[in-house]
This record gives C-alpha cells, sequence and structure tokens, in this order.
C-alpha cells in the first residue's frame, strides 16, 4: 500500500475517533476491537442462541420463532472491561429490542426500545435469587418502523450509560466492575433489522461530571401517556443503583 494511501486512512481514523471524543458522554472510546458490519448470516464471533437470523438487502435481520418460546438472541463471544457498545437498530414489525451485556454469571445490563419507549437498566444477576433488575431510565419514544436508531451502551467502573438517538440515562451499580460478556442483541416478535454492531475499548471521560450534570434520569410508568414535549422531567429512578455517580 502507497504511504499517501496509508496516510490518508490513518487521518480518516484519527478524525472519526476524535469526532466522538468530541460528543463524549461516559467514555471516550480507544481501540476498536469488533467491527461488524452484519451484511451476512452470522459467523464467528457470533453465536445465535435462539430465532430466525438472516441476511437481508445488505443487513442482518433477526426474528422470534414462536416454537423457541422465547425472544430471538445473537451474541458475540468476546470478554470486555470498560467498553462502549453500538449498533443500528431498525424495527420491522417486531414488539420489542435490546442491546445487551452479560456478566460471566447471567445478565448485566441493557437498553431496551420498543417503537413507543426506551429503557436503560441494570438486569436482574440471579433470576431466581434476591436480585432484581433496577431502571434508570424510561422513556416514551417514538420509534417508527423503517427509520434507523443508533443504540449504545457505555461502561467504565460502576457506571453504565444508555443512548439511542438523544435519548440518554445512566446509573450505577457494583455488578458492572465484573468482567463483561458476550454483548449482543434480542428480537421479541418479527422483525428487527441490525447493521455496524462495534465495539471499543474505553476509558472515562475526564469531563463525565460535567456531562452528567446535564442529563435527567425519570421513569416512566408503563401505560403512563406520552408527556408534552419540554415537559415532564420526572424522577431519578430508586433503589440500590447510585445514578449520582
Amino acid at each position: 500500500m502507497k504511504l499517501a494511501t496509508l496516510l490518508a486512512l490513518s487521518a480518516f481514523g484519527l478524525a472519526a475517533q476524535t469526532s466522538f471524543a468530541d460528543d463524549a458522554l461516559l467514555a471516550i472510546p480507544g481501540k476498536l476491537i469488533l467491527d461488524s458490519k452484519l451484511d451476512t448470516a452470522p459467523a464467528a464471533p457470533w453465536k445465535t442462541a435462539k430465532g430466525k437470523w438472516e441476511a437481508v438487502e445488505g443487513v442482518l435481520r433477526g426474528s422470534e420463532l414462536e416454537a423457541d418460546k422465547h425472544g430471538a438472541v445473537m451474541r458475540a463471544t468476546q470478554d470486555l472491561t470498560d467498553c462502549i457498545v453500538q449498533v443500528d437498530v431498525k424495527f420491522a414489525g417486531a414488539r420489542t429490542t435490546t442491546l445487551t451485556i452479560n456478566a460471566k454469571k447471567d445478565h448485566m445490563a441493557r437498553v431496551a426500545l420498543t417503537p413507543t419507549m426506551v429503557t436503560v437498566q441494570r438486569d436482574d444477576n440471579d433470576h431466581e435469587g434476591p436480585d432484581k433488575a433496577i431502571i434508570f431510565h424510561r422513556v416514551k419514544a417514538d420509534l417508527k418502523p423503517g427509520e434507523w436508531h443508533t443504540v449504545r451502551i457505555e461502561m467504565v467502573g460502576d457506571t453504565m450509560l444508555g443512548k439511542v438517538d438523544n435519548v440518554v440515562g445512566y446509573g450505577s451499580s457494583e455488578l458492572f466492575t465484573q468482567t463483561k460478556t458476550a454483548p449482543g442483541v434480542t428480537v421479541g416478535g418479527q422483525s428487527v433489522e441490525f447493521r455496524n454492531f462495534k465495539v471499543w475499548e474505553a476509558t472515562k471521560n475526564p469531563k463525565w461530571d460535567e456531562v452528567k450534570a446535564t442529563i435527567k434520569n425519570e421513569v416512566t410508568p408503563l401505560g403512563a401517556p406520552a408527556a408534552a414535549k419540554g415537559k415532564g422531567k420526572g424522577k431519578a429512578a430508586k433503589g440500590k443503583a447510585k445514578a449520582s455517580k
């Protein structure tokens, strides 16, 4: 490869990272460790546990199968520490979809979407035990079928941040300090399309405290009417989560 081409590619990569860093929230991206266009049928490092997964017109479509009695699941075999995970999603008839990260044992965190709601939460980590999921942020949304939306999870130390387009929520838990693994997506119903799944190593944004002061967590009750634009701040999530961190 010619020197000029190498320099151009390096400049492009630096510009992309600088742009992301300039718009940093909780985390600043470092090394890109997974870059999957999701334009073919799932192959390593991807594993599908449930559902139907197929390449359709340059993107990956996931659909729940009734016989599974479980949502469609696809995860990458990847262990992580502090990280940023991001994917583009488009509803194509499904009820719900999530971007998730597991702990070594059981679930850890997710951003859950329906066409009308976005939820950022710490997951139940033992199912049958005393642990329970903690909702940090849940708000009404308008995620129209046929439109692409960018979903991101940022995790640094004991804090996670979830972002869907301009919707942002965050919270903290001791669980998040554990090794993270198996980033992936789920689908409830038929169908959701995915593209551009990326994972970066991450470091804490030194301006996080300033950024955090601008984010207002709220938890909209399920079934509540949508609030008027610019109103309805809501209340911060309560419980074991330390949303002030």
